[in-house]
Order: structure tokens, then sequence, then C-alpha cells
């Protein structure tokens, strides 16, 4: 099989594409971003939702749920609608999924319970996995591979920019308007993003796409929900050893391996686990797992450190979310370059490092501490996020064949959704337990109801604060030293994974001297007889 020959790669509209690619890449980022602002600007809206008045009267665990529905139902169908964008076409897959992320947009927008909340956050799921993975094939399929990094980069800039300016953009609107507006203001720019890709962006099919799936999509799902339920009923209920708890851990573990040995048996699998043989590939998938793991963890718990703890506003707190976007934007856009000069595992391992110890710096953090101090550490996390995701995104499209580019796509997509709701449902259950451990000694006398909405979260402790007078200040003061501590103890367990991700790196990526067709001999297409104009669809080191 010719994999160079625009037919095989599946560019029905290669020339015109081609020609206009940096128009069609500029479409393709201002769809991302919806879908990815929808990632973090929730966050900022938090503590709004759960306040019984204002909000929703949501309680941690269904405010985790309210992330991880959503992040849960896109990453288990990313490769299905990878596969399915690359039968029926990538441009129009990623229409239909704009208009579907933004009809259910409207529902979360106007949702009346935590419950509506979560079931419509989980209908948005279904939208984000139909775009996400079309992105990054059209990309693979409208740039030569000596231009594809730096459109990668860009691409990268925008995902890292977009959580990033995602809690600025929740507390502008908060600072006007009620808290479903963070979810209303995704309907224009879909309708916009829509049309656009209508208009600009080239038809591209797989001539030999794979079929669906739906045995592996229905036991990857299932697996990451009962997993993740039982790790958020643990931190909920403060007992790790429930039969609830363990059976429902035990039985998500038990679908996932079952998920695993199935597709390495079909031919046909949603997830090629078979690819993860290629030690260039795994390491940058795990590379970007772990640091969306501590990012997205972190982002969930800082909002309400900034809000509950230090009583910054929505808007104010997303304002120092900025400092996470400029580490990105200086770095993001440069690591092309660093990689050539330096090699895709000293920049990984050095982004990653430098992550690490930005979550570690949050010990630093206290109920009076400078804020400049947080803000400092969100560039410095920021500027090692901008440092590992572009070369890792490169070496995972690099190493998987142009016509399988929605497969690779939505390989690194998956991997940053299920890490970041694994990072909120692991680090959000054991801040909770941290937080309960903490508070309960300064909630004996209260009544049972109070003693349980105090001990479930930081919001819930100052609402039982605020109803009691004066005996109140002290244990508000108790809600934000138990919240505070709880935090430190989470960060340091954050750090400590991602610091795991430099090890992986260390040891399995490719370095400087294995670049090049060396670093992916498996799937490295043979330059003998090639023209040189032609794409290569294995690259070297980015």
């Amino acid at each position: 099989m010719n994999l160079r020959s625009p037919a095989r790669a599946g560019v029905s509209s290669a020339g015109t594409g081609q020609r206009r690619r940096w128009l069609v890449l500029s479409v393709l980022v201002t769809s991302l971003m919806a879908i990815v602002l929808d990632n973090t600007v929730l966050n900022v809206a938090l503590k709004t939702i759960a306040e019984p008045v204002t909000g929703l009267g949501a309680s941690q665990s269904q405010l985790e749920w309210a992330i991880n529905s959503y992040t849960l139902v896109f990453a288990g169908l990313l490769f299905t609608f990878g596969v399915v964008g690359d039968r029926i076409g990538r441009k129009r897959m990623l229409m239909i999924g704009l208009v579907s992320f933004g009809l259910f947009s409207l529902l979360s927008a106007y949702a009346q319970t935590p419950t509506e909340l979560i079931w419509a956050r989980a209908a948005m799921g279904l939208g984000a996995a139909a775009v996400m993975p079309q992105t990054l094939s059209i990309i693979s399929n409208v740039f030569h591979p000596s231009e594809r990094a730096r459109a990668i980069g860009i691409w990268a800039v925008a995902v890292g920019v977009g959580v990033a300016i995602g809690p600025v953009v929740g507390g502008l609107l908060l600072a006007h308007f009620w808290w479903g507006s963070v979810f209303l203001i995704n309907v224009p720019f879909t309708a916009a993003g829509a049309t656009a890709v209508w208009l600009i962006v080239p038809e591209s099919r797989n001539p030999d796409p794979g079929r669906v799936d739906l045995v592996g999509v229905a036991a990857s799902v299932i697996g990451l929900v009962l997993l993740v339920y039982g790790i958020i009923q643990g931190g909920d209920t403060g007992s790790w050893l429930r039969p609830s708890v363990l059976g429902s851990a035990a039985a998500g573990l038990a679908a996932l391996a079952f998920f695993v040995w199935h597709e390495s048996r079909i031919s046909h699998p949603s997830l090629d686990v078979r690819l993860f043989a290629d030690p260039r590939l795994s390491s940058a998938v795990g590379a970007l797992a772990l640091v969306f793991f501590g990012m997205m963890g972190a982002l969930f718990f800082l909002n309400f450190y900034l809000q509950s703890v230090r009583g910054y506003t929505p808007l104010h707190a997303g304002l120092l979310s900025v400092a996470f976007a400029v580490g990105q934007m200086l770095i993001a856009p440069r690591s092309a370059a660093l990689v050539r000069r330096f090699g895709t595992k000293a920049v990984a391992a050095s982004g990653l490092l430098l992550v690490a110890m930005a979550l570690a710096g949050y010990q630093l953090l206290g109920v009076a501490s400078p804020i400049w101090v947080l803000a400092l550490l969100f560039f410095m996390q920021g500027t090692g996020m901008g440092a590992v995701m572009p070369p890792a995104t490169e070496a995972v499209m690099s190493v998987i064949p142009r016509e399988r580019a929605g497969s690779a796509s939505a390989l690194t997509n998956t991997a940053r959704q299920v890490s970041g709701a694994l990072g909120v449902a692991v680090l959000g259950s054991i801040l909770a337990q941290a937080y309960r451990g903490r508070i309960d000694p300064h909630l004996a006398g209260l009544p049972a109801q109070a003693h349980n909405l105090a001990a479930g979260s930081i919001t819930g402790g100052q609402t039982v604060a605020s109803h009691l007078g004066s005996a109140g200040h002290a244990l508000a003061g108790y809600a934000d030293g138990a919240f505070v501590s709880a935090m430190h103890i989470t960060t340091l367990f954050s750090a400590a994974i991602t610091l795991l991700g430099v090890v992986v790196v260390m040891i399995w990526m490719p370095g400087r001297d294995a670049g090049g067709a060396a670093a992916v001999p498996a799937l490295a297409v043979e330059r003998s007889g090639a023209h040189e104009s032609e794409p290569v669809l294995a690259g070297g080191e980015g």
C-alpha cells in the first residue's frame, strides 16, 4: 500500500486544503477553543454552583461528577468518533459535533438540579468527542510533515491557552450573569465555528476505515465510570473500605482489563493496545497523561482555595490563571526548536520536572500568603506544560501513519481526558478525606445535618459558620485551615505522580540518538524511490 498517495491518505481535497492550510488551521483552532474552554470554565463557577441560593446547592461529589461526567463520555467516545469521522468524513463529523455541543450547552445552562447538570454535561461530552479528534486528523492531512510540528505546536498552544483562560472567561461571565452563562457562551461560538468549517475546511476520509468497536466502547466507558465512582465515593464517605467503594473500583478495573484483552484480539480495535509496544508512543502518551492528571486535579481545588479561603471573586480568581497561559504561550511555540536542539526526551522530561516543582511549590500557600506566589507557580506550571504537550503530541502523530490520523488524535486526547478525570477524582477524594479528618474535631456539638454539611466541603463549612453568628467566626477559621492543610497533602501526591512521568520519559522515550526512522522502526515508511515533495508519514524527533 502506497501511504504517500493523497487518495490513500484520505485527502479528498488535498490540493485546496494544502494551499490554504494556515486558514484551515485558524478555523480548527477557533472551533477547538469552545471545547477546550469548557474543560476549565466550569472550575471557576464551582463555588457558585455549590451555593444553595445563587446556585444549585451541589455537594463536592456532585461537583466532581459535573466535571467527570463530561470528561468520561468525552474520553470514552473519542476513538469511536475518530473512526466515524474517518468513515463519513472528518469535516462532516466536525460540524455535527460543534452543533451538538452547542445544543447540549444550552441544556446545561438551564439545568435546575445538580443531577440535571451532570446529565447535560455528559451529553456535552458526546459533542466534544465528535469535535476533538477531527481537528488533529485534518491538520495531519493538510500539512506536510515538514510543517506539521509547527502546526501541532500552534494547536497545542490553543489547547493550553483555552484551558488556562477558561477561568478568566468564567469569571467575567459570573461577574455580570448567573452561573448558567458559562455554558450559554458556547452556543454562539459553536454556531460560528460550524459555519466556518462548512465554508473553509476541506473534506477528507480514510478510504479503508476501521469498524466501530461497540463492545470496546461499552467496556471502556463502564470501566471508567465504575472506577471513578468508587474513587469519588471513597473520598465523599471518608472510608475506602466500604463494600460499595471497593466493589465499584474492582468492577471498574475488571471492565478495563477486559477492554484491554478485547482490544488486543480484534482486527479493528477502538484502541490498538499493540501500538504501546513502541516506546516513543507509549512514553509520549504517558507524559501527556501524567501532566494533565496533576493540572486538572489542581485546578479543581485551587478555585476553592482562591474563592472560599482567600475570598477572591470568580473574576479575580480567573485572572490569576493568565500567568498559566503566559507560560504556555512563551514556550509551546518554541518547543519544536528546543526538540531539534536537545531532543524530545530532554525537553519533555524538563517540562514534567518543572510541573512537579510547581505542584510541590503549592506547599508555600497559606491562609494569608502573598498571592504573587500562586501566580509564579501558575507560570511555572504553564511553562512546563508548554514544553511537554507539543513534542509529546507530535511524537504520537509521527508514529502512526497519516491515514490513521483519527486514531492518533483520539489516542492523545483520550490520554488527556482520562487522566484529567482521574486527577479530579483521585485528588478530589484525597482532599475531601484529608479535609474531613482535620475539621471533624471542631464540629463537636453540631446537629447531624450541620455536621455532615460542614465536614463535606469548605463551602459547606462556611455555610454552617455563617448561620452560627459570632461563634461561626472560629469555625470558618478552622475550615480554612483544614482546607489549606488538606490541599498541601493533595499537591504533594500530585507532584509525586508527575515525577513518575519524568522517570517514564527518561527510561522509555528515545533520545536524540534514536531519532529519525530508527525511533519508529515498525511503522516507518521507506523513502527509497519517493519524490522529494511527497510527505513522509513517520517522522523523527519532530
